[in-house]
């Protein structure tokens, strides 16, 4: 079950330096369990100290909300985007804004997409129209695409949010098809 932080919108108490609190990692993404849940604070340009200070205040108020141990990061938007920060990526294509309750890469007016590229060749009839009614569903079912907003970009091409990767990665890998992902961000 995803421990969705981001979506309760806790009150929390922080200064006029915090630019936004973040929840990315596992407990972002559906269909995971996460162990923690993964948190940055980013700040404006404040020296370290205060930033580690801030951080931790903000981690207390969030363990109030929390079932599971809250991990906590702080950067500044300079070390947010530095080459040595391997979370970067993560924070930035899945990462979920606890004080807007939304997309953080909406902050920078860009948006974080997964396609998914896949192939049907080698499935044999019965199995391609069992595909067909995962995605789309069957009977008055709501398929993947429509419960969790996915669209057909084309035969073979389906674009989702980065949080449903999981439970369309794993529905596909149920029917032994090829496919790759791509992660996209579109401004």
């Amino acid at each position: 079950m995803m421990q969705k932080l981001w979506q309760k919108r806790p009150k929390l108490a922080y200064s006029k330096d915090v630019l936004d609190i973040v929840q990315f990692g596992s407990s972002a993404e559906e269909g995971k369990n996460p162990n923690d849940l993964d948190i940055a604070v980013i700040f404006n340009k404040i020296p370290l100290k205060e930033q580690l200070n801030q951080a931790q205040e903000i981690k207390k108020q969030l363990e109030t909300a929390s079932e599971i141990p809250i991990h906590i990061n702080s950067f500044d938007l300079y070390s947010l985007f530095d080459n040595s920060n391997f979370a970067k990526e993560n924070i930035l294509f899945y990462g979920k804004s606890i004080i807007y309750g939304d997309d953080f890469s909406k902050r920078f007016a860009l948006s974080s997409k997964i396609q998914i590229y896949y192939s049907l060749e080698k499935l044999r009839k019965k199995d391609k129209i069992r595909f067909n009614y995962m995605l789309n569903g069957k009977g008055g079912e709501y398929g993947l695409l429509r419960k969790y907003a996915g669209e057909l970009l084309k035969p073979g091409l389906i674009e989702i949010a980065p949080e449903f990767e999981n439970i369309f990665v794993n529905a596909i890998k149920e029917f032994k098809v090829e496919f790759k992902i791509k992660r996209v961000i579109i401004a």
